[in-house]
């Protein structure tokens, strides 16, 4: 079982260790987990991953989707340099995912790890998706994608807020998977939202409709103070 100490996921969007580490000199003891992309561990590597992992626990977000073996083998190698969590792609299927949640089982022996399973990334919208997409709706493929998830074992969903409506009140194992939604804003920030994510919601929004963990980046990046930012977040939620 995982347990993070509150839910949000920092995620470190920037382009340098130095500008990594500095943030988390400020935020890394507040946050209940670390989002870590290919930007960073592509370039830094495993030795990056296990110094931020001393700060909260590491969410590698690499989104896996591959042929099984490679999968596997990317989320072993997720685990073994310091990761508590890593994303996979829903879409691979559910043989892969049924592997996965095998892997998972034995690597929880050694220490807690979830896999976390991507449905639709919150950057597109309906006429966004690909021709082969568009004969189903956002929330068509999300509640497939959830309950494809389920079937495999696994636990760990991550799907836009504006859907977790409709798996929280499914009477099917997608009720009992740890949901972490990215693409949230502080209120001020949705006002001003220009950026490539379509599908947000403000931390109070995503835990009312049945959020397990926040992805948050911009509004603490962009934040003249970012530790004060993630204490209002806290006080809020």
């Amino acid at each position: 079982m995982i347990s993070i100490k509150n839910p949000i996921m920092l995620a470190l969007d920037v382009d340098s260790d130095q500008q990594a580490f500095s943030l988390l000199d400020q935020v890394g003891g507040l946050v209940g987990a670390i989002k870590i992309g290919p930007r960073l561990n592509l370039k830094y590597g495993a030795s990056f991953i296990e110094k931020a992992a001393q700060y909260s626990p590491v969410f590698i977000d690499n989104k896996y989707f591959d042929i099984t073996s490679t999968v596997l083998a990317s989320v072993q190698a997720s685990f073994d340099s310091g990761a508590t969590f890593a994303t996979v792609h829903a879409l691979n299927g559910f043989e892969t995912l049924s592997q996965l949640y095998a892997l998972e089982l034995k690597l929880n022996k050694i220490r807690p790890f979830k896999i976390l399973a991507v449905t639709i990334l919150t950057s597109w919208t309906q006429d966004q998706f690909p021709e082969n997409f568009k004969n189903q709706t956002i929330e068509e493929h999300v509640s497939s994608l959830a309950e494809l998830v389920a079937r495999s074992g696994l636990s760990g969903l991550v799907c836009s807020g504006h859907e977790l409506s409709l798996i929280r009140r499914t009477e099917d194992p997608t009720s009992r998977l740890f949901k972490v939604v990215p693409g949230i804003r502080i209120e001020e920030d949705l006002i001003s939202n220009t950026q490539d994510q379509k599908r947000v919601m403000t931390p109070t929004q995503a835990l009312e409709s049945g959020a397990n963990a926040l992805v948050i980046g911009r509004s603490i990046l962009n934040s003249k103070n970012p530790r004060q930012t993630v204490q209002k977040i806290l006080e809020t939620i």
